[in-house]
Parts: C-alpha cells; structure tokens; sequence
C-alpha cells in the first residue's frame, strides 16, 4: 500500500487519540545481562506480570509451530520525530499519519525505539540491534513491529539518528520507511511489552528481513544503549506463525 493510500486508509477508519500514554519517565528498574531473569517484580510489586505473566515477550522465533501468511499493511516514510535519549534509552515519537492496518482496525504508529541486542530471537541467532514501531489504538491495544539489524551496510535513517544525537537535538527530520523492510513478511504472536509494567495482549510482528547498519553505527548504539534487552522468556504454549517461505 502506498502511503497516501494509507493515509486514506487512516481517514476512514480514525485517528487514535491522545488516549495512549507512553510512561518512559524515571524508571526503577534495569536490565540485567539480556540472559538471566531480570526479576522486576521483586523491584516493585506493579511489576508481577513481568515474572508470574504467561504470555511474556521477548520469544525465540525458532520454535516455529505452523507456517502461514500473516495479511497487514504498514506505511511508513518521512516525518518529524522528537527524540529522547537517556540510559538505555533512545526513542523517537512521531505524530499520526502512518502505521499499521491488521484485521480491518488501524494501530498509529506512536514512536521507534531501538534494543542493543535485538530482543527477539530469529533465524536462530540474536542480531546487534532492533528497531520496534510501537503502534497502539485509542482504547490502549498494542501492535509492534520488530525488525533487526546485522553489520553490513550504512543505514541513512539509523544514521540520521546518531548525528542529532551526537549533535544535542532534541527533534529529527526522519524517514522511517528506511527502518524497516519492504518485504513485510513477518513471524507473528502474542505477547507483552518487554519493559515493566510486562502488559500482555501484544500483537507481535517481528520482520523476517534482516537490515544492516554498519559496524559504527552498531558500536554507537551499543554504546548510548548499553545491553538493552530482555532475556527470553517461556513460550507457554503459544503459536508462533512464521513466513511461508
């Protein structure tokens, strides 16, 4: 779907409100070493989900249980983004105007975010680096798409990041179609935030395609970002639906 198709997309089904709120302020919690159970709710007690929960993300991909067509259409591309960087942060928020169409209802894209490593693990490995759109409706349901980055070539977009960052801006003009593939051919479950407060009912898309970024920009955001991912967490018996081919 092209993005002014989606966007007319957008204005038939309805804008989300500002009804979704994103609570990134001061946190009390910390990753640990992306491996062992980071125990949040031992943190604070608002945090149960996060250890007792049965449909916790991140997963490992691997365990594939059948194979299918997953039907969305995603439309992203230029748009301003304020930017947010703190430890273990970077984030950029957008305005509406793109995101995510999947069983006839709209998710707005709200903001990307980015782990070092990526949390999910595909293809049987766990990539340097993943992007997540965040979407969410005005009744609080969740979309995110998740796609991973290797060492290879520059990124422009991931790029254009950095240099604001390095630079002390606290806004981008940013193309976020280059975040993500064209191929949009996903694996796809349910699952939870992967940050406290844990919430589940996640509609998870995570993009088969691997993009690259360069060495540089991985060392650059393994270094604001430091190890920023959760460990993986039990499938319980959930379907994982992995790209036909």
């Amino acid at each position: 779907m092209s993005l002014p198709a989606f966007i007319a997309a957008i204005l038939t089904l309805g804008c989300a409100s500002a009804a979704y709120a994103d609570t990134s302020g001061e946190r009390d919690w910390h990753y640990r070493d992306g491996e062992t159970a980071e125990n949040w709710s031992a943190v604070n007690p608002r945090y149960g989900l996060c250890d007792r929960g049965t449909m916790q993300s991140p997963v490992d991909l691997s365990a594939v249980a059948t194979r299918g067509t997953t039907r969305f259409a995603a439309a992203y591309g230029p748009a301003p983004a304020k930017l947010t960087v703190g430890p273990g942060k970077m984030k950029a928020e957008v305005d509406q105007g793109m995101g995510l169409i999947h069983g006839g209802r709209l998710f707005p894209l709200r903001q990307v975010h980015f782990h070092t490593p990526a949390e999910h693990k595909i293809h049987g490995k766990l990539y340097p680096l993943a992007a997540h759109f965040v979407h969410a409706t005005d009744d609080g349901e969740l979309t995110v798409l998740g796609v991973t980055f290797e060492a290879g070539a520059e990124n422009p977009a991931l790029q254009t990041i950095l240099d604001a960052v390095t630079a002390g801006a606290d806004s981008v003009e940013l193309d976020l179609a280059q975040l993500a593939p064209r191929d949009q051919a996903v694996y796809r479950y349910m699952g939870s935030l992967t940050t406290p407060p844990c919430s589940e009912g996640v509609n998870w898309f995570v993009a088969a395609t691997v993009l690259t970024a360069s060495k540089e920009q991985i060392a650059a955001m393994t270094d604001r970002l430091g190890t920023s991912n959760r460990s993986l967490q039990p499938l319980n018996g959930r379907l994982v639906l992995a790209p036909e081919n």
